[in-house]
């Protein structure tokens, strides 16, 4: 599956944010997705199951959230929302990319890690009661045949 750029104007940000409530129990409303499409340099990509947002400013790039519907995780959607997100990051000039994840996330921070992400710090609280980890890479990923 080939994730494609998605374009706000376009396209119904609504189904972003059906996506989002799948897998978030504070999901993101559409009207609240689009207010973050209208900041510099945010872009998505999308596959009917999930999406990734994220934005590059400078030369850093920051996942903002990914989403993918839990009867289609672990076949590898999420990966390659990421590796489109990275190639089109450095596209616009990002050399690193970075993003919070829960602590106990324990999936995402296997998805994360295994693109080549390391550990960056940790910001207690960040999810209310629960703390984030502070996750890195720098671009290209690693571990993506895309980058050879």
């Amino acid at each position: 599956m080939n994730p494609r750029l998605f374009d706000p104007a376009m396209e119904d940000v609504a189904a972003l944010a059906a996506l989002h409530a799948t897998s978030f129990p504070d999901a993101w409303s559409a009207d609240a997705i689009r207010e973050l499409f209208a900041g510099p340099g945010v872009f998505a990509f999308s596959i009917p199951d999930g999406f990734i947002l994220a934005r590059a400013v400078g030369d850093e790039a920051e996942i903002l959230t990914l989403a993918v519907t839990p009867k289609t995780r672990r076949q590898g959607l999420g990966r390659s929302l990421i590796q489109a997100a990275a190639r089109h990051a450095r596209g616009l000039g990002a050399s690193s990319l970075f993003l919070e994840v829960a602590a106990n996330n324990s999936a995402a921070q296997a998805l994360y890690r295994g693109q080549g992400f390391i550990s960056g710090g940790r910001r207690k609280a960040y999810y209310g009661p629960q703390d984030a980890d502070v996750l890195k890479v720098m671009l290209p990923l690693p571990n993506s045949e895309d980058f050879a």
